[in-house]
């Protein structure tokens, strides 16, 4: 396949980006400067607690925040070199769900329950595709073969609400990859499933990703799917990416205080613990962020500089970077 030839390069660019919401407590920043990248065949892990930007930054690049409150106010979603934040609403609904797909979290809430899933499969190949009759059946036939769905041609003309919660993941992961995306975008996909189901979820995704070449941004909050499932990791808290390198700079060597906590509260199953580690504290308010790190009030390492100013983001490594004065004197010494 030609997408798969291209292994390794940069397929979506997206450079401080920044998403506020207005709202009656004052002006939210939801996603307030985040910059990463993603390359064909690479899945990337967006990580961070609830309401530390996650889905607001995978909506922005899908450009659909709601709006309003919602306002992309800067930076810049290249996608293929094309900038899609400066596209007009007929050309950007071209390009979601063609070059650009999406799983969503719960699949009961994604999927119609008035329409079968022949419809909604083949919903995007009609609209993107042009295609119709036997070969758009034959095509969704096809797509739920790939998702490891049992009898496609029988389970087609079912409804959303007979078929069992692992089922219908695979059907929302058949409409994300329908048209062989370019970007698809899991929004915490197994958070609805148990743990057998989620590890077959993870590995249908890795065998999808190899067949087409499809470059994934992984939005969860478990570090234990971070590891089996993805290459680099984004780790966001209050807007920002605080960290970002490859899995096993990060797991070997968090740099960010906070990536060092989100580590130590994944549970050990080799190590008995009386209590399990938590960090300390809430995160802050997004419309009242604090003048300096956003982190610092829960910080174990935190001095006067992270209460005075927001750090800079410093290279830690080749490939590896973190927001965090603690970081400062390790990059002067790098530098000289």
């Amino acid at each position: 396949m030609e997408s798969t030839d291209r292994i390794g390069e940069v397929v979506l660019d997206v450079q401080d980006l920044r998403t506020y919401f207005v709202t009656r407590w004052g002006v939210v920043k939801a996603v307030d400067g985040v910059s990463f990248q993603i390359k064909r065949g690479e899945t990337l892990g967006v990580v961070g607690e609830s309401g530390s930007g996650k889905s607001v930054t995978a909506l922005s690049v899908m450009r659909l925040v709601p709006s309003p409150p919602g306002h992309i106010v800067g930076g810049k979603v290249l996608l293929e070199g094309e900038d899609i934040l400066q596209l007009d609403d007929g050309e950007m609904e071209n390009i979601r769900g063609s070059r650009i797909g999406m799983v969503l979290q719960d699949p009961m809430t994604a999927l119609n329950p008035v329409f079968d899933i022949e419809d909604q499969v083949g919903e995007a190949l009609r609209i993107h595709k042009d295609m119709s009759g036997e070969g758009l059946q034959t095509e969704v036939i096809d797509m739920l073969r790939k998702v490891r769905i049992p009898a496609p041609e029988i389970r087609m003309k079912d409804f959303p609400h007979q078929l069992s919660g692992g089922m219908r993941q695979r059907v929302v992961g058949a409409i994300g990859i329908s048209c062989d995306p370019a970007v698809l975008i899991a929004d915490e996909p197994t958070t609805s499933l148990d743990a057998t189901i989620q590890a077959q979820y993870l590995r249908l995704l890795r065998e999808l990703q190899e067949l087409t070449g499809v470059g994934i941004i992984f939005i969860t909050h478990d570090f234990g799917i971070v590891a089996k499932m993805c290459d680099r990791v984004a780790v966001m808290y209050a807007g920002r990416v605080v960290e970002q390198g490859d899995v096993r700079q990060i797991f070997n060597n968090p740099s960010h205080p906070y990536t060092e906590a989100l580590i130590q509260s994944v549970p050990k199953l080799e190590v008995k613990e009386e209590r399990l580690y938590s960090i300390p504290g809430q995160p802050p308010a997004l419309w009242n962020l604090p003048q300096g790190c956003a982190f610092a009030d829960r910080c174990r390492y935190t001095h006067d500089k992270c209460h005075e100013a927001y750090p800079d983001t410093f290279t830690v490594d080749e490939g590896q970077i973190a927001a965090c004065w603690l970081r400062e004197k390790e990059a002067i010494a790098t530098e000289s």
